[in-house]
């Protein structure tokens, strides 16, 4: 098989970084090839050199397309070369309808003015072809973040690119919207259209690969045909050690009910629509409760509601240690409620600013005196959280944005874990986090709970609910679909319940 695209000792550095480390690799014209490894690893800086976001003069070593060493300057030639990138974070125009934003900068005109009418007929055809039901006139802002991403994707596709190249295009996907996006890629395969595949997802990477390359600290490990090996070699490799549990067990030691939803309602004050039904649940010290469901069923909005930035009630009560809860988020903040939220960028971080100001945002009344931030104890309970979530930085002083995904997480986590919480939500804490990142904030959700604390998690990812909860709940449009104890539950049980399927109550006190 032709080779279409080499690196060759490849070296990307940064400031105090060595991004890639004489990283050599060659993909073969017509395959897919998957690039895994954990947060920081170099996959996407790998990307990135390729696209021209980093331009040939930025680091060492050489890039052969088609036996031809790139010189790409910035991502106009790269696109001139053929190649075509979907990015992890989206880089659409919330007021801009789809068909707008897919063809932004190549719209159909007819002398000299847009023709609105073959612009949304492109934008029809085009959908059809990826088989995505999805409204042309849409603005985009409306969507959810799952149609927005396959925006995104339709966006990169519709040139005539030979080579694909995808950052954790399905970080934000529902399952069925997954099955879509890997028919599209396995379709394009079968037109000659050579795709780079990154994702932390392992199912999908041996679903849809040729290859498999594994980076690890910047460096390319191993290089193996996907039929040859498996989940747990792959694994093996991108973390250097073995992981003989990927949901560590513990002692479940649940406590008395510390927070109690009755008959809650809840209305969008945006659209007037209600969103929340009848929710009922307990949570107890302790415990994990686990909250399963689709996208759009409602799970990121109950943690937001009781927490303070969501919603209007319309009905029922929220009571916590025995008090009724209808506060802000600062107030629920100081009575012991700490949120990650799913969006780290947009709600979660303050990206241009250091990690030590990130830790301490939510808990400055605590280590200020007088109205003055007592820096000593600033700096020495960050350094403590810092070290014990192994954020992987020069120090406190780095800025976040300049930090992978995996890390910016713990920055997050560490800022609500600084608050002293007694609950703590956690909304899909692992999203675009590597297996071995992974592991360690499961060993941190079970070190909450040893301290009596009552955790709440989000997640997408069926496995990983059922491997880390003690009682789970289903949401299914805006109620309750079911609700499970861990030794009941099964994948097969949460769907069901996810899809609005009748299941028996199956709950045990």
């Amino acid at each position: 098989m032709t080779t279409l695209l080499e690196y060759k000792h490849v070296t990307k550095r940064f400031p105090g970084v060595i991004a890639l480390n004489d990283v050599s690799f060659d993909l073969r014209a017509g395959e897919i090839h998957s690039l895994c490894g954990e947060n920081g690893a170099g996959k996407s800086t790998l990307i990135k050199v390729l696209s021209g976001i980093y331009p040939s003069d930025s680091y060492d070593g050489d890039i052969l397309l088609n036996g031809q060493v790139t010189n790409f300057t910035g991502i106009a030639d790269s696109a001139v070369a053929g190649v075509a990138v979907i990015y992890q974070e989206l880089a659409l125009i919330p007021d801009m309808t789809v068909a707008e934003n897919i063809f932004l900068g190549a719209e159909p005109t007819t002398g000299g003015f847009v023709n609105w009418h073959e612009l949304y007929k492109r934008t029809a055809n085009l959908l059809d072809d990826f088989g995505l039901n999805l409204d042309p006139a849409a603005r985009v802002g409306d969507l959810g973040i799952g149609q927005q991403q396959l925006v995104e994707i339709v966006k990169a596709l519709k040139s005539d690119s030979k080579l694909l190249l995808l950052d954790e295009p399905t970080a934000a996907l529902t399952e069925s919207e997954v099955d879509i996006l890997l028919e599209i890629i396995k379709g394009l395969k079968q037109k000659g259209i050579t795709c780079i595949y990154v994702s932390h997802k392992l199912d999908e990477v041996f679903s849809i690969s040729d290859r498999i390359t594994v980076l690890r600290d910047g460096k390319s490990i191993i290089t193996l045909e996907a039929e040859e090996t498996d989940k747990h070699a792959i694994i093996c490799h991108m973390v250097g050690r073995e992981i003989e549990d990927l949901f560590p067990r513990r002692q479940s030691h649940v406590g008395e009910t510390v927070l109690s939803v009755e008959n809650l309602s809840v209305r969008n004050p945006e659209t007037g629509g209600t969103v929340l039904r009848d929710i009922n649940f307990e949570l107890k010290k302790g415990e994990v409760l686990g909250i399963g469901g689709l996208m759009g069923a409602g799970r990121t909005e109950l943690l937001m509601h009781i927490f303070g930035a969501f919603g209007v009630r319309e009905s029922g009560t929220v009571m916590y240690l025995g008090e009724e809860l209808h506060h802000t988020p600062p107030e629920v903040i100081k009575k012991g409620i700490a949120l990650l939220n799913e969006d780290r960028k947009r709600f979660g971080l303050i990206l241009d600013h250091s990690i030590g100001f990130n830790l301490s945002l939510s808990s400055l009344e605590r280590i200020s005196k007088k109205g003055f931030i007592d820096e000593n104890k600033e700096f020495k309970e960050n350094e403590s959280y810092f070290n014990s979530l192994s954020i992987k930085a020069q120090g406190q002083e780095t800025v976040v944005q300049t930090l992978s995904g995996g890390n910016q997480q713990k920055v997050v986590l560490g800022k609500a874990l600084m608050t002293n919480p007694e609950i703590v939500f956690l909304d899909e804490p692992t999203r675009g986090i590597d297996v071995g990142a992974k592991v360690e904030i499961y060993e941190l959700i079970n070190a909450l709970t040893e301290e009596g604390k009552a955790v709440v998690v989000v997640s997408s990812e069926l496995p990983e609910l059922m491997g880390i909860s003690d009682r789970m709940i289903v949401l299914y449009e805006g109620t309750v679909g079911g609700m499970f104890s861990s030794s009941e539950a099964t994948q097969e049980k949460i769907m069901a319940a996810a899809m609005g399927q009748k299941i028996q109550d199956t709950t045990h006190e």
